[in-house]
């Protein structure tokens, strides 16, 4: 039990600062495709390229000061593991797209 207590001693999860930088963040990439869509800002075609960056980019935010994807002791098999589960989401999300616009009688 003693092995999981201590993790070399430098076992750390963010400091407040790395949280609240996070949390703003991520509520500014919130609020910025919510504006667009509301106020009709862009074109459609515009406005959904801008939500998917955004969307991506909060992606991106969650991971890096929330899941603390760059941290651990072997960071290395977390970033393949994200990786791979990537590629299948975007796999299954492409092909669903393909069949329901091209799936036409």
């Amino acid at each position: 039990m003693a092995q999981h207590q201590n993790h070399g001693g430098h076992h750390s999860h963010g400091s407040m600062k790395e949280y609240v930088i996070g949390f703003i963040l991520s509520i500014v990439l919130t609020i910025i495709p919510l504006v667009l869509v509301m106020n009709s800002i862009l074109s459609k075609t515009a406005t959904m390229i801008a939500i998917l960056v955004m969307a991506v980019l909060q992606f991106v935010i969650q991971l890096v000061f929330f899941m603390h994807i760059r941290e651990g002791e072997k960071p290395r098999y977390n970033v393949q593991t994200l990786i791979l589960g990537l590629v299948i989401v975007i796999t299954i999300v492409a092909g669903s797209l393909w069949i329901m616009l091209f799936n036409k009688y």
